[in-house]
């Protein structure tokens, strides 16, 4: 029922020249019963939405229970549609959920790491807060082309978290946001030319086992 009535509401609102440019999403529930969830799936993809949303993970469940809920939804959610998984995640969470067939995401966590001195990098995690940072005129990630891997040192915004400086906070968030943004584009690219297992594989391998 509120899907029909969403979908109304949606069409009501464009008639009055409003959202003209919204797209609307539904949302597959059903925690991780997967029959609740193909059903909700089976009857969204009855209806015109825009694309579809998973909702109702990455709330306490065990990675693994949401990777497997997944997997199980994704056949039953209409494939020529945009499919987004809310909420989610790490960048290991949209590797392996871009593996199973999630073309979206959104997440708090480049810009909340940011702002508490976690910053990502291809190698895994960087805590900038950490003392060993204080000398160190590497920037965050070699390997990065974004505006403050271009300009700054792991020293001199190691300095700037302690420092409280509002710049550490929108430098560190560029990084961070960055990161995600280019990981997102490795891997269409990766699928473009069918080596998306290639990549996974190397992700994996590139990333050190503890936080820096």
């Amino acid at each position: 029922k509120w899907a029909k009535e969403a979908i109304d509401y949606h069409k009501f609102m464009q008639s009055k020249g409003v959202g003209l440019q919204q797209n609307i999403f539904g949302i597959v529930q059903g925690g991780t019963d997967y029959e609740a969830r193909k059903f909700c799936a089976e009857a969204l993809n009855q209806m015109p939405f825009d694309g579809l949303a998973i909702g109702g993970l990455s709330v306490g469940e065990s990675n693994e229970a949401m990777y497997d809920t997944v997997e199980a939804v994704m056949p039953f959610m209409d494939e020529l549609r945009p499919r987004y998984l809310m909420g989610v995640g790490t960048p290991e969470d949209l590797v392996e959920n871009v593996e199973r067939g999630v073309d979206m995401f959104d997440c708090v966590m480049p810009t909340r790491n940011a702002r508490n001195g976690t910053l990502f990098t291809s190698f895994g995690k960087i805590n900038i807060k950490s003392a060993k940072f204080i000398n160190d005129h590497a920037p965050i990630d070699p390997a990065c082309q974004c505006y403050t891997c271009k300009r700054y040192s792991r020293g001199y915004l190691n300095h700037l978290f302690k420092a409280k400086e509002l710049t550490f906070f929108r430098l560190a968030s560029l990084h961070n946001l960055h990161y995600y943004l280019n990981l997102m584009k490795e891997m269409r690219e990766a699928i473009e030319v069918g080596e998306f297992a290639k990549f996974k594989r190397n992700f994996y391998a590139k990333r050190s086992a503890d936080e820096l």
